[in-house]
């Protein structure tokens, strides 16, 4: 049974303001979804609002998604920090909450330590999804950590896998690539789906999330980048791990990664060569993909039957000759397919050299078993400092 007033654009500040809604949610027999978002919440009624989730059995042992998306407009730091430090304890005594929703929240460097906790300790935690939160390259890293000890913190209690990781819109950079990398690694073929779009990472750091990350999530089937910049040396990288999901990889967003013609070679070349029987939505948009890439990686892949389950195709924005074969060849198979924004071929442009690259696009090793190391020792530390305390 849910509870739902989402999008109303509610003002609740007071308990007096959220006793209703609590009163409510008290009378379902079961309360198995909470959906908060698009509303504003004070620190006095989030803490009523904690007490219900944590006092409230029918809540409390039922409880398996909690939306609370948007919460927080014209709300200053101070009142966010303070509803959060209410509000992600109380949904950690939730035993079956497996998704969790905290988008479009400006959360801020402040709350990290608390989120980052609750992340750490959400064992039946299946879905995280963190976008448009105002994180930057620290804050992201920090989350990477989290997620880390949230791997070892499921496998001392069995708990299941964390099947989704959406961390859209946050400007998290190559700053935090290493350590959110570690994070998703230790996820394994459990994880089912990463979502990292709009996020300015750079070449660099999108080799580190795929070196030492995303090539160990086997189990992958969802993959989006999009508008982050791989250009030729990521999407080298991009095309030697792919064939890892090559049985299970359902959806591929690269839309806006400014892959340019070698990037785009690079990544097409490996559906010419391996079959993936389970992509059916592939998104290439904008990304200086130019006709003979079309013709001879993307066409022939399609028409040696290496993708038959893709039913969505976007290629818009890239450099191709509108009255085509190939494209008229493409149009008949994909009814969706909109070419209404393509850049015309200039024969008198010099053609670019991809080769031209600077220290961001070059790839550097380090030691990073050294940092899951001690990443595992913090956890021990941790797991010290909490059994002294209950002695105390």
């Amino acid at each position: 049974m849910s509870f739902s007033i989402a999008g109303q654009a509610l003002k609740i500040s007071s308990q007096e303001d959220m006793q209703p809604h609590i009163d409510a949610i008290a009378k379902l027999d079961k309360c198995t979804h909470i959906d908060f978002s698009g509303n504003t919440i004070g620190i006095d009624a989030s803490k009523a609002l904690a007490k219900c989730i944590a006092e409230t059995p029918s809540v409390r042992d039922n409880l398996a998604e909690a939306n609370l998306a948007d919460l927080y407009t014209s709300r200053l730091v101070d009142e966010v920090l303070e509803s959060l430090q209410a509000l992600l304890p109380a949904l950690l005594k939730c035993p079956h909450l497996h998704t969790v929703n905290l988008s479009d929240n400006a959360f801020g460097l402040r709350t990290i330590d608390s989120l980052g906790y609750f992340i750490s300790h959400a064992a039946p935690l299946q879905h995280l999804i963190l976008s448009n939160n105002g994180m930057g390259p620290f804050a992201g890293e920090q989350i990477g950590k989290a997620l880390f000890h949230l791997a070892e913190h499921k496998k001392k209690l069995s708990a299941p896998p964390l099947e989704t990781f959406v961390c859209g819109r946050n400007r998290l950079e190559n700053g935090s690539s290493l350590y959110l990398a570690l994070g998703l690694k230790a996820h394994g073929a459990g994880l089912r789906a990463v979502k990292l779009y709009q996020n300015g990472i750079r070449p660099r750091g999108i080799m580190n999330l795929l070196h030492y990350g995303l090539r160990y999530n086997t189990g992958l089937r969802v993959l989006d980048l999009q508008d982050n910049t791989l250009t030729a040396t990521a999407s080298a990288m991009l095309a030697e791990t792919l064939p890892l999901w090559k049985d299970v990889l359902e959806e591929l967003n690269l839309n806006d990664c400014l892959l340019k013609r070698a990037g785009a070679d690079a990544v097409l070349a490996v559906f010419v060569d391996t079959a993936f029987p389970k992509l059916h939505t592939l998104k290439l948009e904008f990304n200086e993909i130019v006709q003979s890439t079309v013709e001879e990686k993307l066409l022939v892949a399609i028409e040696a039957k290496h993708l038959p389950a893709l039913k969505t195709l976007q290629i818009n924005g890239n450099v191709l000759e509108e009255d085509s074969e190939a494209l008229d060849t493409l149009q008949g198979m994909f009814d969706d397919l909109e070419l209404d924004d393509l850049e015309e071929p200039d024969s008198d442009e010099e053609e670019e050299d991809d080769s031209d690259e600077d220290d961001d696009e070059t790839f550097l090793e380090v030691e990073a078993d050294t940092l899951e190391k001690e990443l595992l020792q913090a956890d021990i530390d941790q797991l010290a400092s909490d059994l002294a305390k209950a002695s105390i």
